[in-house]
């Protein structure tokens, strides 16, 4: 019987030996981390951790799959799968030097069941402790709601500005989103309507245009220059919202010289009327290409944000050429309209068009794209 009292005593001794005990339970205690915003779901919560309480004391926390884990606004964690690891109350006090921590989640994947913080003496067997962190890109684990409300306000903005546009001038936007026109030029007529640049439906047309230009800017710079824009601008909503206005301004007027530049340079060359033609002709490929860039780019937005970088990389590299392509073609319609000498025609294409595009070409590619 005393052989059998002492095994009962030992098998008592290992199974308690694995029984963690509960001193704080922080699962009722979490909050949203910001307002809901027009577009997805809440996937922010956040809640205020003590370090001061029970100091030899450690923390289980489970995480759901692809969560991304901030203490005190600073990335600190990355999960690929669903996981539950420990962390001592002395590590995190040691590591952060505070009585308290800002403890964020964000995830697609929470539920009141999925996230979890309570701090033990003791841990839990057959708990898997490891968390996968190495190797995961953080677009992948974490996208700021910031940056979807800012893509889609954008959009819809650019959409009720040609919407007001389309009221306000049906027949000029007919003309000038008319695809066939890039093949028939019928910009290159002597009946040509587009002959006043500094009018109000034109300048209007042209905010438009960079509205859309600054848009696929601002996205490259949340995809390349995420640090940067970070941390001298930020990615809250409105400081998105406000680079890009500023932006479309700044292309705006950067359109309104360069539209001058080939005036001048048409006049030098004693081309009479064709800056016109020249101007809206590749214009309106401008704006088919980035109008394929903005909707591509909202698709990746909205289901796939990973993937965003490389399908941009490959919408610029497209448009590159389609561009590079389109000189080409100009140059082929005023070769065949105008009695112009190709020599001629070539060196005013190269000054007015190519040189500039490329320099610009070489400066995004400076930028990461």
């Amino acid at each position: 019987m005393s052989k059998i009292r002492l095994l009962f005593f030992f098998y008592f001794l290992l199974s308690t030996a694995s029984v963690a005990q509960v001193l704080e339970n922080y699962d009722g205690l979490w909050k949203s981390a910001r307002e809901e915003s027009w577009f997805g779901s809440n996937n922010q919560i956040e809640l205020k951790l003590n370090l001061t309480a029970f100091p030899q004391s450690e923390f289980q926390i489970k995480l759901p799959a692809k969560s991304t884990v901030f203490i005190d606004q600073k990335l600190w964690q990355l999960t690929t799968g669903d996981t539950v690891f420990y962390k001592s109350v002395n590590e995190l006090k040691a590591e952060f030097r505070k009585d308290s921590l800002d403890f964020t989640v964000v995830s697609p994947n929470l539920a009141p069941m999925n996230v979890g913080i309570k701090k033990l003496i003791g841990r839990i067997d057959g708990v898997d402790t490891s968390v996968i962190s190495e190797g995961v890109p953080l677009l992948e684990r974490f996208v700021p709601q910031s940056v979807k409300d800012f893509y889609f306000t954008g959009l819809f903005v650019i959409i009720f500005f040609l919407a007001l546009y389309k009221l306000a001038y049906p027949y000029l936007l007919a003309v000038m989103l008319q695809p066939l026109a890039v093949i028939s030029a019928e910009d290159f007529s002597e009946s040509g309507n587009l002959q006043k640049f500094f009018s109000f439906d034109i300048i209007f047309y042209l905010l438009i245009v960079g509205m859309m230009i600054s848009q696929t800017a601002v996205t490259g710079l949340v995809i390349f220059k995420k640090d940067w824009l970070e941390t001298w601008i930020g990615l809250d909503f409105s400081s998105l919202l406000l680079i890009w206005l500023l932006g479309a301004f700044a292309i705006l007027v950067l359109t309104i010289f360069k539209f001058i530049g080939i005036r001048v340079i048409s006049y030098l060359f004693d081309l009479g009327k064709a800056e016109f033609s020249h101007f809206f002709y590749l214009l309106r490929l401008v704006v088919f290409g980035f109008a394929l860039v903005l909707l591509v780019g909202a698709y990746f937005v909205a289901n796939n944000f990973s993937e965003l970088g490389s399908a941009l990389t490959i919408l610029i590299t497209g448009f590159f050429w389609f561009y590079i392509f389109g000189v080409v073609g100009l140059f082929l319609i005023m070769m065949n309209r105008l009695s112009f000498k190709k020599y001629h025609l070539f060196t005013y294409l190269c000054i007015a068009e190519l040189v500039p595009f490329l320099i610009f070409s070489k400066w995004i590619m400076f930028l990461g794209l």
